[in-house]
């Protein structure tokens, strides 16, 4: 599991970079691709949903194997050092941890500046609600909801497949997540086409999203936070949550800091209620943004452990678990 770590290390350094060649934009052209080969607005509904179903296991397929030939490509070289270190970086780009603590720092940032403008228009490019007319606690909470709900899509679960099935099943994971962020949606063109997506997405967060509810509340014991508050929060509010894994993390988070989150959301100009994670012991302000980041850290740090642990009581049996 020392491969989980460097990845971790490697993406603390450089982050995600902004590239045409990043896998995760690959995996958006071969969606894309495979969207206009599918989708047909006159199909019947019936239709939409097969062809989306098919899509789903094309773009699952080709990840799949696109991953396991840079492995085996890589093994050619007959050097272990050579090997791991392809695995770490490929590993590196299906994880976000740098990148969500920067996005966040900046709103922050901004916020403490008293410049509210830019601090919404930069929570618009980490939400999909309308951002013109957040106020300050608004722009937090959308900001802490985006953290807590991440530390799931963009740590636990990459790492979590990688721990089962190596690199190419945690390619997999995050051709399936994007497949999600692009084409699962409840409107009039993506409901019947992106439902096998958005199903699948589901399943595969199942698990890593109630791992890390658990582990939050360790997280929150650790870094002196509010631990007894997020196991409660957790245990009253997690189903509430419109999405079957989306509360496990939003829930806790809000239970550790003392706030409350969800409430009114607007999408393009329409209002939409978000059920309420958490009791508002506290106003929302710019500095739990930071705190949510801590915990994020925290959780990502406390997986690592959990892996190399696990992968030492194996032996280093388990398909992630190359060590060095």
């Amino acid at each position: 599991m020392m491969i989980a770590v460097l990845a971790f290390v490697v993406d603390c350094l450089i982050g995600d970079p902004r590239s045409p060649l990043h896998p995760v934009v690959l995996m958006g052209k071969l969606i894309s691709f495979f969207e206009g080969l599918l989708y047909n607005e006159r199909d019947s509904e019936r239709q939409k949903l097969f062809c989306g179903a098919v899509l789903m296991a094309c773009v699952l397929s080709v990840s799949y194997g696109a991953a396991e030939s840079v492995l085996h490509f890589a093994a050619r070289f007959g050097n272990a050092y050579v090997f791991a270190g392809v695995q770490a970086v490929l590993l590196s780009f299906m994880i976000s941890p740098r990148n969500l603590a920067e996005a966040g720092r900046e709103i922050r940032d901004y916020l403490l500046e008293g410049n509210l403008e830019m601090a919404r228009f930069k929570v618009g490019w980490i939400v999909g609600r309308d951002t013109d007319n957040l106020t300050e606690g608004e722009a937090t909470r959308a900001t802490v909801e985006t953290i807590s709900e991440n530390i799931v899509d963009g740590i636990i679960s990459p790492l979590f497949y990688f721990f089962i099935g190596g690199l190419p099943l945690a390619v997999a994971y995050r051709a399936a997540n994007t497949m999600d962020s692009m084409i699962g949606y409840k409107n009039d063109k993506y409901l019947f086409f992106g439902r096998a997506a958005a199903l699948a997405d589901d399943v595969w967060n199942y698990i890593p999203a109630r791992l890390t509810g658990l582990m939050l509340v360790a997280a929150a014991f650790l870094l002196g936070f509010d631990w007894r508050g997020a196991w409660k929060m957790m245990r009253r509010d997690a189903a509430k949550h419109p999405s079957p894994n989306g509360g496990w993390t939003e829930s806790t988070v809000a239970g550790a800091l003392g706030i409350r989150l969800g409430g009114l959301n607007y999408y393009f100009g329409k209002p939409s209620f978000r059920t309420y994670m958490g009791d508002p012991v506290h106003a929302l302000e710019a500095n739990h943004i930071s705190l949510a980041i801590r915990m994020m850290y925290t959780v990502t740090v406390m997986f690592l452990a959990l892996m190399l642990a696990a992968s030492w009581l194996l032996g280093g049996s388990v398909p992630g678990g190359l060590m060095l």
